[in-house]
């Protein structure tokens, strides 16, 4: 499926909303004021926390930081996260990384430099005024214990904080972050503790930062791959995650109908714009189309192996040529290097021979003189 797509979107929304309602808050309260002239009660929605949007810089920034400090170790890092609301979203769109030091015997045992996070903002409010501190960051990849005391520490430079913990090495095909808000329980001693509260949290870019990713993944791709071989390596990828989410709609669905958890409406609405988007499989022209469709790219298939078989032999053929044609230059070569030899070794003999026959004339000549 296409990232895009109508079916994807839809889909996507499901496992946000079964994931919020399986917890059970979906992070909206309904509130009711009375009208001034009638009198009559209106219900109105209003989001408790706001939605995270997470930019690529973002998780490229806790990647860098994860492989220079804690690769190839059980260590966490953390820092902390700069954004700001727009569009009834929160956008975290820098981070900037803390030293951090935890016991791992002792987990409420830990160390962050909090100097070192303040100097740090000041110079990133020099160069951007608008990005404030909005969170921080983990990669857990789970939430630790030691979790809501350092997200106290950070309700000091902001008043709602967020965590984001993130999962630098993911095995599913899912998002690999969640992002939690803290918020007051009460419980029976009369005592108020903070717990996390998840939120729904989306990976979103601007239209730079768009440009840049494709750069990025351009240079990532693999050369040596076809075209063909990564389209079917998306292909797969979007099926698994498909696979999926149908198995966790199915997943609520049984649990719903067995009354272990409430019905929600805007899920069931969810669902039924779903099937209606799905095509009519018992559609002649669409069972026409699909069989169309697949012996086309099978035609495609069995050209493009045919004609890497040829153009293999090709090479294979013009190989042996050349190699041929080598080694017959190659012996033409010793036979002229064998017949320079015997004319030297040839003129070196008639040499030493005249040699020898002035020598005697000489002699013959002293006798004479004598």
């Amino acid at each position: 499926l296409k990232p895009h797509t109508p079916l994807a979107t839809r889909l996507r929304k499901l496992s946000q909303l079964m994931t919020d309602d399986n917890a059970g808050k979906a992070g909206e309260k309904d509130m009711k004021k009375k009208d001034g002239t009638d009198g009559k009660e209106i219900t109105v929605e209003k989001k408790d926390k706001r939605d995270v949007v997470v930019h690529p810089i973002v998780l490229l920034s806790v990647v860098d930081h994860y492989n220079r400090v804690a690769k190839g170790t059980t260590k966490r890092v953390v820092g902390t996260l700069l954004g700001e609301v727009s569009d009834f979203n929160l956008h975290i769109t820098n981070c900037f990384a803390v030293p951090f030091e935890e016991d791992p015997r002792d987990p409420q045992v830990w160390f962050l430099d909090h100097n070192f996070h303040e100097s740090m903002y000041a110079m990133f409010k020099k160069v951007n005024a608008k990005e404030r501190v909005v969170g921080w960051y983990s990669t857990g990849p789970k939430i630790k214990p030691s979790d809501l005391s350092i997200h106290e520490l950070y309700r000091r430079y902001c008043p709602e904080p967020v965590l984001v913990v993130m999962d630098v090495q993911p095995k599913d095909l899912e998002l690999p972050m969640e992002a939690y808000y803290s918020i007051q329980e009460k419980t029976s001693d009369e005592v108020f503790k903070r717990t996390f509260l998840h939120v729904q949290s989306t990976v979103g870019a601007f239209e730079a930062e768009e440009v840049g990713v494709e750069h990025l993944l351009r240079d990532i791709k693999n050369a040596s791959a076809s075209t063909l071989a990564v389209r079917v390596g998306d292909k797969i990828a979007s099926l698994k995650g498909l696979s999926m989410r149908l198995l966790e709609i199915s997943q609520y669905l049984s649990q719903v109908v067995a009354g272990k958890l409430p019905m929600n409406q805007e899920i069931i609405y969810q669902l039924q714009e779903v099937f209606n988007l799905l095509p009519d499989q018992d559609s002649e022209e669409l069972v026409r189309s699909f069989a169309m469709e697949t012996n086309d790219m099978m035609l495609a298939l069995y050209l493009g192996s045919m004609l890497r078989s040829t153009v293999a032999l090709h090479n294979l053929i013009n190989n042996k040529i050349k190699n041929k044609q080598l080694k017959e230059k190659g012996s033409d070569g010793k036979a002229k290097k064998a017949k320079g030899k015997d004319k030297k070794e040839g003129d070196d003999s008639k040499k030493e021979d005249g040699g020898d026959d002035k020598s005697k004339e000489k002699d013959k000549d002293k006798d004479k003189d004598k």
